[in-house]
């Protein structure tokens, strides 16, 4: 039986999609459809259902995929036995959102090409949402973002998490004590983009404070939300790390006498099966670099998460 043949279909079966398939292993959907027709004819047996709404398994084909992911499973341990991580080929697809990519992303970038120099490494920025939405599509392997991904082909760790403080420039009108939130909601809110994590957090803490209708500017680049505060366009509510160094040149400072948003949380999200074992070595990876940036940083800018075995009920 052709290994290629086996590797195809359940990349299908996983993906549900044949043009996906074709984009993931660089073929074609042509060569795709025939590998797959070379498989049916093989086994005897139908394997996938073919309608508008895509592409599924049939009872024969899902019998067959458990087999396939064996098969494969017991071909990649083989491979790993007898070769070193330089050796490793291949294509690792990486989402991230800003606050990540403006902070612990180049390390992890830089330890990879280490660990894995023959390994092409893909970056995407985006909002929480759209890396969501491309992981589950198949268009990525491993996110970085805010929030758990529910589907049954993806696994969720939440690795660390950012506070979230009130900043605004040094000696400007904003720098001064506030009674109550609502003396602050009086001030445009500067923050991440509309219907985001933070945004809702933000909303949510607002509310809390009888605040009802907020000024809020919702601005999707870092860079952007950073000259505007400066600029004293208005209150920044942000995490601390992302403007670390204007605060240490005391360019910005950070308001301490009111209520805290809450945390900004890191969670990595990866497509789990065969042929993606790279994936969870990364996320290790990832796991080295955030502890690194977390103990340089300190915990007023990063806090790592308390693995689950060890999380205290209330």
């Amino acid at each position: 039986m052709n290994l290629r043949f086996l590797e195809t279909f359940v990349w299908v079966a996983r993906l549900k999609s044949f043009r996906l398939t074709a984009e993931k292993l660089f073929s074609t959907q042509a060569s795709i459809s025939s590998r797959i027709a070379a498989l049916e004819d093989e086994l005897g047996t139908r394997l996938f259902l073919r309608d508008s709404k895509g592409v599924s398994l049939t009872p024969e084909g899902q019998k067959v995929l458990e087999y396939a992911e064996r098969m494969l499973d017991t071909l990649q341990a083989l491979k790993q036995s007898i070769s070193d991580t330089g050796s490793v080929r291949g294509r690792i697809r990486v989402g991230a959102m800003d606050t990540v990519i403006h902070t612990w992303l180049s390390p992890l970038v830089t330890k990879i090409m280490e660990r894995y120099p023959a390994v092409e490494i893909e970056l995407t920025a985006d909002t929480a949402r759209n890396l969501s939405e491309q992981l589950q599509k198949g268009y990525l392997d491993i996110i970085f973002q805010t929030d758990m991904v529910h589907d049954s082909s993806v696994r969720n760790l939440e690795m660390a998490s950012f506070p979230v403080r009130w900043i605004v420039p040094t000696g400007s009108l904003y720098h001064r004590s506030y009674a109550a939130m609502d003396e602050l909601a009086r001030e445009r809110i500067i923050t991440f983009s509309k219907n985001s994590r933070p945004h809702q957090d933000i909303l949510n803490l607002l509310h809390a404070g009888n605040v009802s209708a907020p000024r809020i500017s919702c601005v999707n680049s870092i860079a952007a939300m950073t000259r505007l505060i400066r600029d004293g366009f208005g209150v920044g509510a942000l995490p601390p790390a992302l403007v670390s160094d204007e605060l240490k040149q005391g360019l910005l400072t950070i308001l301490d006498d009111v209520p805290e948003p809450p945390p900004l949380p890191v969670v990595a999200t990866w497509r789990t099966g065969v042929g993606l074992e790279l994936s969870e070595d990364i996320i290790a990876l990832a796991g080295e670099v955030l502890q690194d940036y977390a103990e340089q940083m300190g915990g007023a800018m990063m806090a790592m998460a308390v693995p689950s075995g060890e999380q205290k009920s209330a």
